[in-house]
């Protein structure tokens, strides 16, 4: 029975039932972590193969002629540029290759506009009075925490079915030189699974902005992540962009780090030929080159595009039953109630679930009694205030699923506990 159908005996009864259950989890002794989405060892030991790539001396030489274990080339090997843009649908020389870590060339870009801006920026951004970021949420923590240390403001933008609510974005780009940027998970959103549709990409391409260093940060962290053969489609950001000569607003990110290691992968970044121009001698400055034996390693291990699909398809493989698995105790355990609401992605890492309004903090610290860790409430939005306490970010792909099941047995007690005291005290 719902619990908005049951009279105040029947859900102190309820009550009474739950923390009964909760108390036996408690006595478990459990010590579940889901606080984020780390592959799985499964996941890992399919890669292993990368680590047998390079083998002798004469492995580690690019096409060109490069030796690998030496300096230079700051955006990148060609060879790993051409199969990074054929996954990617970018062209070879809008690609920047770095280390293993795609949110560092997030940063760096942001510190770079600090302090230097961009090529048709004013000043750089470090002299403005304020600036500001967009933020889509429930959104990424990490995107958040760069905003808050370089003291941007952040504006939170509604998140729907379709992507960021676009008639605020609109309206905040065109109207206010201070905000100069908004940060996009557009294929399987971190946390939701939410990828954007057609229109939100046009509508993103055609932005005119009041301010001329406006940028879209697209971090396609998930571009290729499909838990079932037939995935969500994304429409080419650059195409778009093409399309209504815009091609400098937008600058996107992804990396191989939950394609083989995250420990040591490739991180990319793509932007337009001005972009890169500017930021190229920035970079050729800060580093001498980047870890380009890493760049040879998914080449020769996979060869093509094609490779590394039939790849991911094995991943695929690993994850699917595990989110499968969540929702599939989320339609026992809570639906007959009518507590909580959920994603279903067909991709990504994340899956979104809203308590009851009021919840959420209640219910990741009735978790964390219980021995699972979850990511802390609150953590998908800007300064770590949800407006509604609702929204709690599920990463299934790290617990072997006979873990991941008796976590989410505990989280669905914990949520219907919760959601019961709050009709109790209202």
């Amino acid at each position: 029975m719902r619990l908005d159908a049951m009279d105040l005996e029947q859900l102190e009864a309820l009550r009474l039932r739950l923390i009964k259950e909760y108390d036996k989890y408690r006595e478990m002794g459990l010590g579940l972590d889901m606080s984020r989405g780390k592959p799985c060892s499964e996941q890992l030991d399919i890669s292993e193969d990368i680590l047998q790539a390079l083998n002798t001396t004469k492995d580690c030489f690019a096409k060109s002629g490069l030796d690998c274990r030496n300096y230079g080339l700051w955006d990148g090997i060609g060879e790993a540029k051409v199969l990074f843009g054929e996954l990617l649908d970018i062209p070879p020389e809008q690609l920047v290759l770095g280390g293993n870590s795609s949110l560092n060339m997030m940063y760096d870009t942001i510190a770079r506009a600090y302090s230097f801006g961009f090529f048709n920026s004013p000043r750089p951004w470090c002299r403005e009075s304020k600036i500001k970021f967009l933020c889509p949420a429930p959104g990424y923590d990490r995107h958040f925490a760069i905003c808050r240390l370089f003291g941007m403001e952040m504006i939170n933008i509604t998140m729907t079915p379709t992507g960021p609510d676009m008639d605020e974005v609109e309206y905040y780009v065109q109207h206010d030189k201070a905000v100069k940027g908004i940060w996009c998970v557009p294929k399987y959103s971190n946390p939701q699974g939410i990828t954007y549709s057609e229109e939100t990409v046009r509508r993103f391409a055609q932005l005119q902005p009041a301010a001329p260093d406006f940028r879209i940060f697209w971090d396609n962290a998930y571009a290729i992540h499909d838990l079932y053969e037939k995935g969500d489609e994304l429409l080419n950001i650059f195409d778009a962009c093409s399309e209504v000569s815009n091609p400098d607003i937008v600058i996107a990110f992804s990396s191989t780090s939950k394609i083989t290691f995250p420990g040591s992968g490739v991180a990319i970044m793509a932007a337009s030929p001005r972009n890169l121009e500017f930021m190229k001698e920035q970079i050729s400055i800060q580093t001498i080159g980047p870890e380009k034996l890493n760049q040879l390693r998914p080449v020769r291990t996979f060869k093509n595009a094609d490779g590394v699909r039939e790849h991911m398809k094995k991943l695929a493989d690993i994850l699917r039953p595990k989110f499968e698995a969540v929702l599939e105790i989320f339609d026992k355990e809570l639906a007959p109630y009518g507590v909580g609401s959920w994603t279903r992605p067909r991709g990504g890492y994340f899956i979104g679930f809203d308590t009851p309004e009021g919840c959420a903090r209640r219910v990741y610290q009735l978790c964390k009694d219980a021995g699972v860790t979850l990511t802390t409430a609150g953590a998908t939005f800007p300064y770590g205030v949800d407006p509604k306490d609702s929204n709690i970010r599920l990463a299934p792909s790290y617990p072997p699923i006979s873990e991941l099941r008796t976590a989410m047995k505990v989280f669905c007690t914990c949520v219907k506990l919760a959601a019961v005291e709050k009709i109790l005290e209202g």
